[in-house]
């Protein structure tokens, strides 16, 4: 019963939606009537698309069969953690999920946007009821969860074995934040549009948007990239993999996004390239659904579907890419470009990120879409891959790196590049100094790893020295830098943890380049291998069996170079129910670098073929992700962000019993 409970909730939603889409497009100009009706569809809309997905859980948990989906992705042996997560682990699933996200943005907006302009407010949920609504439809006509068996199967089928881990659990509802996030500055950028509202009011507006799902989207990639490292038994961190490739591009255009509405807030400046950019993230999280969920791909990140669902999809894509942004060429022309700035200002320094991030974006899209249509066209099979990407993506980065430190602290409108040098030069040089001896204690060799340990090293410093600079420590009293220190607002610090995440992800990017070593071998019991100074013994062969599989586990005396002595194990798994194997990596930490032990399958003289790769400083690669993504929560802490038009001090002091608050 609740099965049809949860469809019949979800069919409402559609219905809502549909009419919440209808009443903000045709009255929004009418006032306050229109904003309150699409205010309260959109909150209900989220409550009924939220007990349509309590009920699919439901039916998961409980191992209801006669669901076509319980049946096809879970089974009565797996643990509650992962019957609970098998319903994302699947499209349909996984489609109701993004409608929630959606719905739950929508109602966001809603719930906290009560000082937006009222005609303001009926536009953008319009535009998030049309999405809602699109969703919402193509879930229900093509990707129906709660399609029912006939008769009802007595066992599953399960879930494929490398889902059943708490990675799912985690990455895909973080980076589907990020990604569903993103089409309520989508949603902005057409209200602004067809009303003409676009001012820096709009801008704050906007970036509170933008920094969350920036922040979620991070952490969804970053978590990603972790799993796929322990999960798949693979040793790497990032493939260029075309869905991989799909998270990366709009997290790109979100960070441009940030910054140029920066601008936009501080100086009414870059108005039509902050629309641009707004259409454009959200248009690239279509573009990375499209790519999960056509079927032109064959990915561990992709889900099985067939031709039918990619063509609706690459139809809904092109009807709202294709709409906004014949909006936006019709009605870009009539904007005024903002304030004027000097090329050497924080307005200039922000475009050039813009610029650079932009390209890399293209560069990007470029490597990943140009073998698919060139396979399309003529059936000519090209694979574009890490060499690439690699140089591209870096001749591009780097200089970006080395120019964010200075951004801080040049001047709005006007900057003295000079005297920004000048503030610069101590953390100049005691970055090339850091650099210069840990090149001589890793053996005086110069090469382009070098350069990158100077890049990481650079953004770290130089974001450390704004707020120092800013405190004026060296130039009065300490006791009173101090309490400058700690009088900055939120913004600089979320700002320095940002371009410290940054530089610090750049070193373990790096180092793990530069310096990983790999070793194979076919190893029997009690035999011992070297690798980078470790010495690596199998010591033990178990095999043991768990509800939903069954293992070889294979364990593994580690000695360090510091002669710490330390135990590991690697296992593959068969999973009973599909048959399907799996591998679970064997990972030891040693301060910020990793050994990495894979286990394969037996020789024809009964050894294990083993892998080890000793990894250094590579978790500084997701420590730096984390940081950056704790300077976007800090920053939307801050009492200054907030969704709404900002009260000025003299309406704050003469509030009445009278007055009515702009919803």
């Amino acid at each position: 019963m609740s099965i049809e409970l949860g469809h019949f909730a979800l069919v409402l939603a559609a219905a809502l939606a549909l009419a919440q889409t209808a009443v903000g497009f045709l009255f929004w100009r009418t006032g306050g009537r229109a904003a309150s009706f699409v205010r309260q569809a959109a909150i209900l809309q989220f409550i009924l698309v939220a007990a349509s997905f309590i009920a699919l859980i439901q039916a998961f948990v409980v191992s209801d069969f006669s669901l076509k989906l319980a049946y096809g992705y879970s089974h009565t042996l797996q643990p509650l953690i992962y019957k609970i997560t098998s319903v994302w682990g699947n499209h349909e699933g996984s489609m109701l999920m993004w409608v929630l996200i959606l719905t739950g943005f929508g109602a966001a907006v809603a719930w906290y946007g009560k000082r937006l302009p009222h005609d303001l407010m009926a536009l953008v949920l319009a535009v998030q009821g049309a999405l809602g609504a699109a969703f919402i439809l193509f879930t229900i006509f093509t990707s129906n969860p709660f399609l029912r068996s006939n008769p009802v199967p007595l066992e599953g089928r399960d879930l494929n074995p490398i889902l059943q881990d708490i990675g799912l659990a985690i990455h895909p509802p973080l980076l589907y934040v990020g990604y569903v996030g993103l089409s309520i500055c989508f949603s902005f950028a057409i209200a602004a549009l067809i009303s003409g509202r676009i001012d820096a009011a709009w801008a704050r507006w906007v970036r509170p948007w933008a920094l969350a799902s920036w922040t979620f989207l991070s952490l969804g990639i970053a978590m990603g990239s972790y799993w796929a490292y322990y999960e798949l038994g693979w040793g790497g961190w990032w493939f260029w993999d075309p869905v991989e490739n799909a998270s990366l591009m709009p997290w790109l255009a979100a960070t441009a996004l940030l910054h140029s509405a920066l601008v936009m807030e501080k100086r009414n400046a870059l108005k039509v390239w902050t629309i641009f950019l707004a259409i454009l993230s959200f248009s690239l999280s279509l573009l990375g659904t499209f790519l999960v969920r056509s079927g032109i791909l064959t990915s561990v990140h992709s889900f099985a579907a067939d031709p039918t669902r990619g063509m609706v999809i690459l139809s809904m894509l092109a009807v709202v890419i294709g709409a906004a942004f014949a909006l936006y060429a019709w009605r870009a022309s009539s904007l005024r470009s903002g304030g004027l700035f000097a090329p050497v200002s924080r307005e200039g320094a922000l475009i050039v990120n813009n610029l650079f991030l932009a390209t890399a974006v293209v560069a990007v899209l470029v490597g990943t879409l140009y073998p698919l249509l060139l396979q399309a066209i003529n059936g000519t099979l090209i694979s574009v891959g890490a060499p690439f990407f690699d140089l591209t993506f870096g001749i591009l980065i780097t200089p970006l790196l080395f120019l964010i430190p200075f951004g801080p602290f040049l001047a709005w409108k006007r900057g003295d590049l000079i005297g920004v040098i000048q503030r610069l030069a101590g953390a100049a040089g005691l970055t090339v100094l850091l650099v210069i001896v840990f090149t001589i204690i890793i053996g005086g060799q110069i090469s382009l790893a070098t350069l990158g340990m100077l890049i990481g090293v650079w953004c770290i410093i130089g974001a450390i020295a704004e707020p120092i600079d800013r405190a004026k420590f060296g130039k009065i009293d300490f006791a009173q830098s101090w309490r400058r220190l700690k009088g900055l607002p939120k913004i600089t610090w979320s700002t320095t943890l940002a371009h410290v995440g940054v530089g610090i992800s750049v070193l373990g990017v790096v180092s793990v380049t530069a310096w990983e070593t790999e070793r194979v071998d076919a190893m029997m019991m009690n035999q011992s291998v070297e690798l980078a100074g470790y010495t690596v013994t199998m010591v033990e062969l178990d095999r043991r069996q768990e509800d939903n599989f069954i293992a070889d586990k294979v364990t593994f005396d580690v000695v360090s170079p510091w002669g710490w002595e330390r135990t590991t194990s690697s296992e593959k798994r068969i999973y009973t129910a599909s048959n399907q194997p799996s591998t679970e990596a064997g990972i030891l930490t040693y301060g910020l670098s990793q050994l990495y032990v894979s286990l394969g399958e037996p020789d024809e003289t009964g050894a294990r073929i083993v892998r080890l790769w000793h990894k250094p400083y590579i978790t500084l690669i997701w420590y730096g992700f984390v940081l950056m993504s704790a300077g976007g929560f800090l920053s939307l802490s801050d009492r200054r962000l907030r969704v709404g038009v900002p009260k000025s001090a003299k309406n704050a002091s003469q509030k009445s019993s009278n007055s009515v608050p702009a919803e």
